[in-house]
């Protein structure tokens, strides 16, 4: 991983490289290695220079907001500006219920908690002090400090397509949407349903880069091309390119020469 990310840090096509927030593989036999994502990108923001970062999503289940958020805090300060703050509303029971952490017991009860921890997230983040009284959180003269280097706060990316609860939460807090994947189409309807949220709160949807996960095909990078130049086509702005392990930076090389006309 390092290895990768210091190679993307120096080809410029690379504008961002993300980890995840899992504490089991999700793509292969779950029993296998999997490194926490906010400590290994802690490292790897020490060790890169350029590339913006994040963890593409955030549980917020797995931490207290507040200690989440001196923790985005601090990152975007070993970075040195900087972090893109990954948010998500939790799903993978597996390794959930195997480490006792509660999802939440309804759907209902996990995106309060979600829609809350965001926004004491983002308070504790560009206030001196915090309060807040939830159904579910409270905080009571809440200081995180230092704060970030980015102002307000680092971007917030929220991923996810649910049109009740994922959607509006983006278009009320996020920066950055992100689409875990899918056809054009299907983005596009997502992207509509943001729009429209956007327009029914009184925000302008411009101000939220969207984002889709695009799997990088090593053997045939040009049709990872031809599916990354239909969605800039239909108005994506940003294509998040997952390579699949092993991971080396001969991927990263070979996925560029396929991408960058597009970049031009």
């Amino acid at each position: 991983m390092l290895d990768v990310w210091k190679a993307a840090d120096d080809i410029d096509l690379y504008e961002s490289g993300w980890n995840f927030d899992h504490f089991y593989p999700i793509f292969s036999d779950s029993t296998g290695p999997c490194l926490e994502g906010w400590s290994t990108l802690s490292a790897l923001a020490q060790a890169t220079r350029r590339i913006r970062i994040g963890v593409l999503v955030t549980g917020m289940p797995y931490r207290h907001p507040a200690v989440l958020a001196n923790m985005a805090a601090t990152v975007d300060i070993i970075s040195g500006g900087r972090l893109e703050l990954g948010l998500g509303a939790g799903w993978n029971h597996e390794e959930a219920d195997a480490y006792g952490i509660s999802l939440g017991a309804t759907l209902t009860e996990r995106f309060d908690r979600f829609d809350e921890g965001v926004e004491m997230i983002i308070s504790l983040l560009s206030n001196e002090v915090t309060d807040f009284a939830g159904k579910h959180f409270t905080l009571s003269g809440a200081r995180c400090e230092p704060k970030p280097i980015q102002r307000p706060h680092p971007p917030i990316c929220i991923g996810g397509t649910g049109k009740r609860r994922t959607i509006p939460a983006a278009a009320r807090f996020a920066q950055h949407w992100n689409h875990p994947g899918g056809s054009v189409e299907d983005w596009k309807v997502s992207r509509d349903l943001l729009w429209s949220e956007c327009e029914r709160i009184g925000r302008d949807p411009s101000e939220i880069t969207t984002s889709i996960h695009l799997m990088a095909d090593v053997a045939d990078p040009g049709r990872t091309a031809e599916q990354a130049a239909a969605f800039a086509d239909a108005g994506l702005d940003l294509g998040i390119v997952y390579i699949a392990p092993p991971h080396t930076p001969a991927a990263l090389e070979i996925m560029a020469s396929a991408l960058s006309p597009l970049a031009d």
